[in-house]
């Protein structure tokens, strides 16, 4: 398949082969801004709407002559946009539904960020939620032999109140005790379309002398979680490790040197679902978490009629 552009900056999908009564599957990371296109003689770096929109596309190539189109989109386009607070528009909501019209059979989404919007498609289309717990809980104990699995030695905790449910499965699983950060907003003003944070509090018992493990969706400036982080060290935490499906990492990497630098955190990992920056490999805080072969298994799942339950 590609995409080309016209000097406008206008597109179209092209699909090189046959893709009648075939299944389809349709990967596409909407946070990938290394790809750009030339507008007006000039370089346009891709947004997110720009991959989203070449996702229509290609599916318009169809025809409607494929057997079931299935798209994996690892990082849910417009997934912070779920819910209303003023007159604003339900973005992620809008982009399941225009999917579902265009005859979509199945969305593969990993860790969205409220999977309640799941609801926006409750009949037709079937959006897949998969959380990445199997393979952060691999790397872990792969890459920390001497953790000590106890209240006494390890909490898992949520760096606000949305990622709660995240690290209340997680630490089920391990059997430790949790905490939790109560992010303090000033619903007053609008900074950046956000209202700004005033303070984290912190919820929970002592982390003095234990190992934290701080659980999110994703990394955009990075601001939150290493306050969060640097709070948890002042509160005498042994090691602090960060654990996000998504490193977007929007503001660059040396607010995350600093950190590294004055002892903050000692290792931030995120997965392969999304474009990784090669600057961000070479860190050496950074552990890459290999989403790949996960991916293949669910396709593979998939193309054969089983259940994803087992996944």
């Amino acid at each position: 398949v590609d995409c080309p552009r016209f000097g406008s900056g206008e597109s179209k999908a092209v699909i090189k082969e046959s893709i009648r009564d075939k299944d389809l599957y349709i990967i596409v990371d909407v946070c990938n801004s290394s790809i750009t296109y030339m507008m007006d003689g000039s370089p346009n770096r891709m947004s997110p709407d720009d991959h989203y929109q070449d996702l229509k596309r290609v599916i318009a190539a169809c025809n409607g002559k494929a057997a079931r189109i299935s798209v994996i989109m690892p990082f849910l386009y417009e997934s912070r946009q779920h819910k209303r607070t003023l007159r604003e528009s339900l973005d992620c909501a809008v982009m399941l539904r225009e999917l579902e019209n265009m005859g979509v059979h199945n969305v593969i989404t990993f860790d969205a960020h409220d999977s309640r919007v799941q609801n926006a498609i409750p009949l037709s289309s079937s959006l897949e939620d998969v959380s990445p717990s199997l393979q952060f809980t691999q790397i872990l104990l792969t890459e920390y032999e001497d953790l000590r699995i106890d209240n006494q030695h390890m909490m898992f905790v949520a760096p606000d109140e949305g990622a709660t449910q995240r690290v209340v499965f997680m630490a089920s699983l391990f059997g430790v005790n949790i905490g939790m950060f109560y992010k303090r907003r000033d619903f007053s003003t609008i900074i950046n379309g956000m209202n700004p944070i005033i303070a984290h509090d912190f919820c929970g018992e002592s982390v003095a002398g234990k190992d934290i493990i701080v659980i999110d969706d994703m990394i955009a400036s990075g601001s939150s979680i290493l306050e969060v982080a640097r709070q948890l060290k002042e509160r005498g935490a042994k090691r602090v490790l960060i654990f996000a499906t998504f490193g977007l990492f929007t503001h660059g990497f040396k607010a995350f040197d600093d950190a590294y630098a004055e002892g903050a955190f000692e290792r931030i990992f995120t997965t392969t679902l999304i474009y990784q920056k090669p600057e961000l490999l070479q860190k050496p805080w950074y552990c890459s978490v290999g989403m790949n072969r996960y991916i293949a298994a669910i396709i593979d799942t998939l193309n054969k009629g089983s259940s994803l339950r087992e996944l």
